[in-house]
């Protein structure tokens, strides 16, 4: 098979990927505060990268067919998902009445490393969007190829999960200093908060 048409089926399946990956949404929004605050940011991108690489294999495997004669699977994350976001948003809501600062400049308190990737697995797990996208639609467009080509277009797809959660992570020090001062934390936690409670509610009432 020619060289030239595998790297553009992979770079197919990048720019699909990051097509899907990079909106604003609960999983991205907690990399991106764990980046900024410097804590655990490569078990976190490592989490994100393996559950999405795994999601993306399944679709291109058929399981995207299963869930889809299955809509059971998707409703019991659904409702998960909501409850869980609906949660989540609350202790932000929680944390910017009472904010902090970066460890070290002030006293909000560090998320333990068990805490910060079994809340990455759960808003990555939980979330029924991430087996509608990532599992149906990624593994739709990829069975379009041909047999050989399908695991390039996947792995194009997968790259781009792993660069995006990446820059996300390590480039959250980038706003570290902007994020000293007390108020800069109120007003990001504040607008996770509103993200996280829309999300959840929308999530529960119009799926």
């Amino acid at each position: 098979m020619d060289v030239t048409e595998l790297m553009a089926t992979a770079v197919l399946g990048f720019g699909t990927g990051l097509a899907l990956i990079v909106a604003i949404g609960s999983q991205n929004a907690f990399v991106l505060r764990q980046g900024i605050r410097g804590e655990h940011v490569a078990a976190v991108v490592l989490v994100c990268g393996v559950s999405d690489a795994l999601l993306i294999a399944a679709g291109i495997a058929g399981v995207g067919a299963l869930i889809e004669a299955s809509p059971v699977v998707v409703l019991v994350a659904r409702y998960a998902g909501a409850g869980f976001l609906v949660v989540y948003g609350a202790m932000a809501a929680r944390r910017a009445i009472s904010p902090g600062a970066l460890p070290g400049s002030g006293d909000q308190k560090a998320l333990r490393a068990g805490a910060a990737i079994s809340t990455v697995l759960a808003l990555t797990w939980l979330n029924p969007h991430v087996y509608l996208d990532t599992v149906l639609l990624l593994g739709s467009v990829a069975n379009q190829q041909t047999q050989d080509l399908r695991w390039w277009f996947g792995g194009g797809a997968i790259a781009a999960s792993i660069a995006w959660f990446s820059a996300l992570g390590f480039g959250g020090r980038i706003l570290r200093p902007f994020f000293t001062r007390p108020s800069s934390w109120r007003l990001l936690d504040g607008l996770i908060a509103v993200m996280m409670l829309t999300l959840g509610v929308r999530l529960a009432v119009v799926g």
